[in-house]
């Protein structure tokens, strides 16, 4: 057992009050991420890179309403874990969490605590050390509030029996850190929140029910388009959502690209001498996974950094000097997107391959099963 103590890192989305915690061993550098925001993705990787920090977990406490996860771009990027509350139905995450289950990363280990009111499947992780203890309590327990129970499978009741049977049974010195705080508060302890929190301090059950059902909140902004991204890790397959698939041999128009086109279409053009084949996932993935033996190897990022890869500018402008197309091939269809965004402002004509050479995760979180290049019988091979 290691003797060094875990590092909290506590970030701020300023857009809908959202805390994110990078949390790591300081020693390994092992490190998890907790509700993690799609729109602060380069920010978190820089601090990941800044801190050399060695990504195991993308985590989520609930299925959220008013912004959108990152997970399930980190899980593409950095190869991380992803996981999620088994009762919030996050099919994509690769781990279903049940309570009591424990993430380890470097010397420490989260647990898992199902702590239901704000949604069905919430929870909260627990870190327990002899020098301290953390609790990640997303939208259940705030500072001096709690998360509210109005929508989204909320139930009063449930929350008070999470917060004052769960949360409060913790030790007192525990540090909360909460998925919100709308007045700049960082962090609290068990024993604060206990003694002078405003929804549970002198309040039975009865008293509390009363408050949450005569709050009154506004609908939260985002959440028609939140909660369906969520539960997809917030993982989309082309610019703007969905794409749609039911015509093999069209091209999906998009915004800032020439387009989303099937695989077979794709391979078709290649074949034919219409378009050249570039595939943009990492070196290391090629070699684990498989590859396409006539495309052309240039990736958008690379392992460790994933940082832009530096020569893929002068590489792709190289490769379509001729005037000739360019069909782009990730793992799902997210890197070839902002691959074929790039490649379009240099002036190539780039396209996203839909589907990629994985295709979706299915509703457990298995890849090749759901479509893509290797599911609909096209070449390939593997070292």
């Amino acid at each position: 057992m290691s003797t060094s103590t875990p590092q909290v890192h506590q970030l701020f989305d300023a857009a809908s009050s959202t805390y994110t915690y990078l949390v790591f061993d300081p020693t390994t550098l092992d490190a998890v991420i907790i509700d993690p925001v799609v729109e602060q993705l380069e920010r978190d990787q820089t601090v990941i890179q800044a801190k050399g920090l060695k990504l195991c977990w993308a985590l989520e406490t609930h299925a959220h309403a008013d912004h959108i996860t990152s997970a399930g771009l980190l899980a593409e990027h950095f190869g991380v874990k992803t996981a999620a509350p088994e009762g919030c139905h996050i099919g994509t995450a690769a781990v279903q969490l049940v309570d009591g289950q424990m993430m380890p990363f470097g010397s420490f280990a989260l647990k898992a605590l199902h702590t239901p009111g704000h949604t069905a499947g919430s929870m909260c992780f627990y870190l327990s050390t002899p020098e301290a203890s953390h609790v990640f309590t997303g939208d259940t327990l705030l500072i001096n509030g709690c998360g509210r129970t109005d929508f989204q499978s909320g139930s009063a009741e449930a929350m008070y029996h999470s917060l004052t049977e769960i949360l409060y049974k913790l030790p007192e010195h525990t540090t909360v850190w909460p998925g919100h705080d709308y007045h700049g508060r960082t962090h609290s302890s068990i024993s604060h929140e206990m003694q002078f929190n405003i929804r549970t301090a002198g309040q039975n059950l009865e008293q509390f029910k009363t408050t949450m059902d005569n709050l009154n909140l506004p609908k939260p902004k985002r959440i028609d388009e939140a909660v369906p991204a969520n539960l997809t890790s917030g993982m989309r397959h082309d610019a703007g959502g969905e794409a749609t698939r039911a015509n093999l041999y069209s091209v999906q128009k998009a915004a800032n690209y020439a387009g989303d086109v099937s695989p077979e279409l794709a391979w078709q053009w290649v074949q034919t001498g219409q378009a050249i084949l570039v595939d943009v996932r990492s070196d290391a993935e090629r070699a684990w996974v498989g590859f396409v033996p006539d495309a052309k190897a240039l990736a958008w990022k690379q392992w460790p950094a994933m940082e832009v890869n530096p020569v893929f500018d002068v590489e792709i402008q190289a490769l379509a000097k001729d005037g000739q197309k360019v069909v782009l091939l990730c793992r799902s269809g997210v890197r070839s997107i902002a691959a074929a965004q790039r490649a379009t402002q240099l002036g190539v004509q780039a396209y996203n391959i839909l589907e990629g050479f994985e295709g979706d995760p299915d509703a457990h979180a298995h890849r090749g099963l759901l479509g893509g290049w290797r599911k609909r019988g096209l070449p390939w091979r593997q070292n």
